[in-house]
């Protein structure tokens, strides 16, 4: 496989024979699956490299550059993860406060959202403020757009939430918007797909391959989205270009988010410039140009609120992980005193 096709370029620097670089496609509970030169190879980390890890985000993910090795037949050894470009991170499930890399080194991010009840313009300015926060380029799909008799309508909507971002009514089954998603499609681009679970993303990616290489299953009796897809996994299309599917996903987690929600609600920060206090909360204090722009119709109210409850979850995330690292370094610094102790 060409390296530059699977998104190489030198700013990842130079690796030395006998070891060669490699792109991590799918990823297993204990093994993935690499691109490279060489063709597809299974693949494990070393045992070093575990005990190494500093944490379970430094563990090879989809779309990562690997240094790797070949032990034999169609299997190698991963050595090294190179440096990544982008991160596409969220707070792991549970009440652990924990990253979890999704993915790594993605150029564009399909935001997909179907034209039925999944339609949220809420869930839509998270996901905005997550793909943000990556460094990756954002673009809204409203897909299933045969099932919607006010397409014109909901676009807007999404423009007026997202500006500068591109929006695409999208459909399958007749071929709408299928032109403007491929041309985001070029060799070496890799393009991620998020969304709600039965928004259409495996039927998508399905139909640029020109096959059926990902199972399809219909809705639920209340409209919701089957799991189709169970892990992430990167796909060459015939055209150029490569794709990354992921499983939907029911609870979005921030992890960290400061520079992606600035992004998101630039309407609502540029107004907050004028307010007359600089940590003005936009609540009761005198002089609010945000509370001033709802007054006059130029703000959602529904918007601030969801600004609110991102920007309250994204402090408590970092306060979360203040606390845990400050934990960390005090229980680090009893076992080096009571080491120091017992030589003595």
């Amino acid at each position: 496989m060409d390296l530059s096709a699977l998104g190489w370029n030198d700013c990842f620097g130079k690796v030395a024979a006998p070891h060669f670089v490699a792109r991590v496609a799918a990823q297993h509970k204990n093994s993935y699956r690499v691109f490279c030169q060489r063709g597809q190879l299974s693949a494990r980390v070393t045992g070093r490299f575990s005990y190494l890890a500093a944490t379970p985000s430094s563990f090879p993910v989809v779309g990562d550059w690997v240094v790797c090795e070949q032990v034999g037949g169609g299997e190698a050894t991963i050595l090294q993860v190179l440096p990544r470009r982008t991160v596409f991170s969220r707070q792991a499930a549970g009440e652990e406060t924990q990253e979890q890399v999704v993915a790594a080194n993605i150029d564009t991010v399909f935001i997909v959202t179907a034209l039925n009840q999944d339609y949220n313009l809420r869930r839509i300015e998270r996901y905005l403020t997550v793909v943000w926060e990556s460094g990756c380029h954002a673009v809204v799909i409203l897909s299933k757009a045969d099932l919607c008799d006010c397409i014109e309508l909901r676009c807007q909507e999404v423009q007026a939430i997202a500006p500068g971002v591109a929006v695409h009514a999208l459909s399958v089954h007749t071929g709408l918007g299928l032109p403007d998603i491929r041309s985001y499609l070029q060799p070496g681009v890799t393009v991620a797909l998020l969304g709600s679970s039965g928004v259409g993303k495996s039927t998508l990616i399905n139909c640029l391959l020109g096959q059926e290489a990902i199972r399809v299953n219909s809705l639920r009796a209340d409209g919701k989205g089957r799991h189709t897809t169970t892990s992430r996994q990167l796909y060459l299309l015939p055209q150029g270009g490569i794709v990354l599917d992921t499983p939907g996903m029911r609870e979005l987690q921030l992890w960290g988010g400061e520079e992606g929600l600035l992004e998101t609600y630039r309407d609502i920060t540029s107004h907050a410039e004028r307010c007359r206090f600089r940590d003005c909360r936009h609540e009761s204090e005198p002089g609010c140009a945000v509370k001033a722009a709802i007054v006059s119709n130029e703000l959602d109210p529904k918007r601030l609120e969801s600004y609110r409850k991102l920007a309250r979850e994204i402090e408590y995330a970092a306060d979360r992980r203040d606390y845990l690292q400050q934990k960390e370094r005090i229980a680090r610094g009893w076992a080096l005193q009571a080491r120091h102790i017992k030589k003595k």
